[in-house]
């Protein structure tokens, strides 16, 4: 039998495979993509702070410019999946 896709391409069906064998429940499925969530946004903020920067994270580029990293806080951000913390650069 054949399975049903819901349009997702090749690559985000390897995903739902990758998410069902983790979870048990619905809300096991709700808190593992509130997670993925949290995580998408903190490696689009690291990828901004090193285009902002000209320079990778722990990269000795940035060792007494002036302008280098200093650390992580966190952060709770408000998202249909609730509220989520996350790290990121202050």
């Amino acid at each position: 039998m054949k399975r049903r896709n819901h349009g997702l391409d090749e690559r985000e069906m390897e995903l739902v495979k990758l998410l069902m064998a983790d979870c048990k429940s619905t809300g096991d499925i709700q808190a593992k993509l509130k997670k993925l969530f949290a995580g998408t946004i903190e490696q689009m903020l690291e990828v901004e702070m090193e285009e902002h920067l000209g320079y990778e994270k722990n990269s000795v580029e940035g060792n007494n410019s002036g302008n280098s990293r200093n650390g992580y806080g966190k952060k709770t951000i408000s998202s249909d999946y609730g509220d989520c913390e996350i790290s990121h650069s202050p």
